[in-house]
């Protein structure tokens, strides 16, 4: 293939897989249309596409919320205008091994909240689960709808030097972004037509629809025609736009604590014309605010009583309360034996390699090699709690050591991973920028739906491996072909 050598005269290769350009600096196979386009764009149109990409995104609200910023808390949703490009056969592989992955995740909460078999077999350790702050032994016991624990997950996949794919973490608990790969896609759509029709992508627009399926399908016994809103903790949430617009696209209510009563162990919600029965709640509250009753007695966010109709059966909850166990970072190292144990198959998806603190040896080797690892605190999200060993501060390495050392149970180390790379629209340049991907799955207890792309995130700085848009990242739209 051509070298485009006008096009990456400012392209840089390093030890990261790039995802368009080989080793040798030839254009990579399903790159080539990409490529060829941008080669026969004249710089004034790219330049006015992107301004147009970025009016449509101001136009349609399409932000995110950074806390503990002086600049104020919403921001336009960083976006770039260079798709990220699968192929087919690469797809098909990582659908099984997503697949395979919520499959398990959901069989293994199932257990522990019930029987605790993989406890008593010491596959996981049973302090570890115990210890996890997101156990919630309100949910021992108890039966849920279909036996469904994980709705919807959001998986981050990772590409290491030699190509591979493999899952960084898993985000089950109020998993976010997918709003932004449905955005991203229309803009592009209208931005790129003519591309876009010419590389044959499949389409990612049937997402709420296959999300609102997948809710009816985890209704209450006996009610065929089910009331499904969207609870949300209100408008000063980071992920509120994502709320309104997957309410709207669902067709479906928005709705706040404060709209919906419990009488009688069942939900209803208040509306102008009196009280309606509400039978799904597709939650983006976190547990410990769903029911000041049942959780946090502080919580003006969730539903007093809620709790009480969910245990009862007369309502469901998705993503189900008590899921942050699988959430867990430490808890992730462990997905693999976790996977052989209620599947009796081998991991189709690798894990990064991880050491957990909570073992004294492993805890030896992260304190002794911060510059080296990345380490992350295992409950938080975003980007948070997190140091990046070799572009970190000898201060920051002293502060995370001790913390390491006072509360070893929370917190992870990994190998510090090249992310791949992708090619970026930079200040009118084509630059390479390191990217992951966390495509969407969903569950109803029967059938497991992989959305064909999912939200490529960017880390927008130069050389920066971070890349949650609370901490300088953005996004760019993910293009699966059809062959």
């Amino acid at each position: 293939m051509s070298t485009f050598s006008a096009l990456l005269r400012n392209y840089e290769l390093n030890a990261a897989y790039d995802e368009m350009v080989q080793p040798d600096g030839t254009v990579r196979e399903h790159y080539y249309p990409l490529a060829e386009y941008l080669q026969k764009l004249p710089p004034e149109e790219m330049r006015l596409r992107k301004q147009a990409s970025d009016l449509s995104f101001l136009h349609q609200g399409i932000t995110f919320t950074v806390y503990g910023r002086d600049e104020g808390i919403e921001k336009i949703f960083p976006h770039d205008l260079l798709p990220r490009i699968v192929q087919r056969a690469e797809w098909q592989q990582l659908e099984r091994g997503l697949a395979q992955r919520i499959v398990a995740l959901n069989l293994f909460l199932k257990d522990i909240y019930h029987e605790g078999k993989i406890l008593k077999d010491k596959v996981v350790p049973r302090e570890m689960i115990y210890t996890c702050k997101h156990f919630r032994r309100q949910m021992m016991h108890l039966d849920i709808r279909r036996d469904v624990y994980i709705t919807v997950v959001g998986t981050d996949l990772i590409r290491g030097a030699d190509g591979r794919y493999m899952v960084l973490e898993d985000n089950l608990r109020v998993p976010s972004g997918a709003s932004y790969m449905l955005t991203s896609r229309q803009v592009m759509k209208r931005i790129f037509p003519d591309l876009f029709q010419a590389c044959g992508v499949l389409p990612v627009d049937h997402y709420p629809q296959a999300l609102l399926s997948t809710l009816r399908a985890l209704a209450p016994d006996g009610r065929p025609d089910p009331t499904i809103v969207l609870l949300t903790p209100g408008v000063y949430n980071s992920a509120y736009f994502e709320h309104t617009y997957l309410a709207r696209q669902m067709g479906i209510e928005l709705v706040e604590g404060r709209d919906l009563v419990v009488h009688d162990n069942i939900v209803y919600m208040r509306t102008t014309e009196g009280l309606n029965r509400v039978d799904v709640i597709y939650r983006r509250i976190d547990d410990d605010f769903i029911d000041p009753l049942a959780f946090r007695p502080d919580s003006a966010l969730g539903v007093v009583g809620l709790f009480n109709a969910y245990r009862d059966g007369n309502v469901t909850l998705a993503n189900a309360l008590g899921n942050g166990i699988a959430d867990d970072k430490a808890v992730y190292a462990y997905v693999p034996r976790i996977i052989r144990y209620y599947l009796g198959e081998d991991p189709i998806l690798d894990n990064v390699d991880t050491y957990i603190c909570s073992e004294e040896g492993s805890r030896q080797y992260v304190v002794e090699n911060l510059d080296k690892l990345v380490v992350k605190a295992v409950g938080e999200s975003g980007g948070y709690g997190m140091l990046i060993g070799p572009h970190s501060t000898r201060e920051q390495q002293e502060e995370f050591r001790r913390k390491i050392l006072e509360d070893p149970r929370n917190y992870i180390a990994q190998p510090t991973i090249q992310l791949s790379q992708a090619p970026c629209y930079i200040d009118g340049n084509v630059e390479a920028r390191h990217i992951d991907l966390r495509p969407y799955v969903l569950y109803d207890g029967s059938k497991v739906t992989v959305v064909p792309g999912g939200l490529t995130r960017v880390a927008l700085r130069k050389g920066s491996l971070v890349v949650n848009s609370s901490q300088g990242g953005g996004s760019k739209d993910t293009w699966v072909l059809h062959d």
